[in-house]
């Protein structure tokens, strides 16, 4: 069973949940008692999934942001005075290029997104985690900050390094109220994850998923990063790897046709 937050700490904030696995959490953790707030660069979005939260009979507010961009970053943090949980959801990968021909530019981006965007949030957010008395905050990153496959490097790269920061902060942190977390899922279907990853080429996104039975959904994430959050609080899952049954590896999926 979800344990239910405490008052002083029922304010969730979900970066880059204007669709996927971010929107699904936002979802879901104000379906748990949470106050979510969603945060993502389209506004239409995230405030059309903030009114279905809301007509639900649960809690929700929308705030545009770029989570790149600092001194907005640290604008919207001055509006809270503390808050209970941080998922750092916005990212995403650019290119399957190799390494000898990948675009500068895209790894730039992926690095910004992943990595700052994290780091910035989680800079302007950790006091109000520690003021809560009983914080948490989740790093979503990816199976690709474990292990890395030809043509991914990029997004590899960034992935270790939102890993890196996690794990890092969990130690750093230690003796102070606040739970460090980090979901890696493997393969996710989601609307626009590989859409985006190239260039809205609907074929090449398509072929990523082709043949494999059942990969994980928005959902299927969504519903275990909100079980990790709410479980007591002296309970930390540092780190949590999910995957569809069909991915053995980020090179072995097993294709039925």
């Amino acid at each position: 069973m979800a344990t239910a937050p405490s008052a002083a700490s029922r304010i969730a904030i979900v970066t880059g949940a204007s669709s996927g696995i971010g929107a699904a959490t936002a979802r879901q953790l104000a379906a748990a008692g949470y106050r979510v707030v969603l945060t993502a660069r389209r506004k239409d979005r995230i405030e059309a999934v903030a009114e279905e939260i809301n007509a639900a009979g649960h809690s929700a507010a929308a705030y545009q942001l770029d989570v790149t961009d600092r001194a907005a970053v640290d604008e919207f943090a001055s509006a809270f005075k503390t808050i209970g949980v941080l998922v750092n959801n916005a990212g995403g990968a650019l290119g399957a290029d190799p390494v000898a021909t990948g675009d500068p530019a895209d790894w730039r981006s992926m690095y910004e997104t992943n990595v700052i965007g994290t780091l910035n949030l989680t800079q302007a957010l950790l006091p109000k985690l520690v003021a809560s008395g009983d914080g948490t905050v989740v790093v979503v990153s990816s199976t690709a900050g474990l292990g890395t496959y030809e043509g991914g490097a990029g997004y590899v790269a960034a992935k270790h390094g939102e890993h890196v920061l996690a794990e890092t902060l969990r130690l750093e942190i230690v003796g102070q109220p606040v739970r460090v977390i980090e979901i890696a899922p493997g393969m996710v279907k989601t609307d626009e994850f590989a859409l985006t990853r190239f260039g809205g080429d609907e074929q090449k996104a398509s072929k990523v998923y082709e043949g494999v039975p059942d990969p994980l959904t928005a959902d299927d994430v969504a519903e275990t990063i909100t079980w990790t959050v709410t479980r007591p609080s002296h309970v930390n899952v540092d780190l949590l790897v999910l995957r569809p049954r069909a991915q053995a590896s980020n090179t072995k999926v097993h294709r039925d046709r």
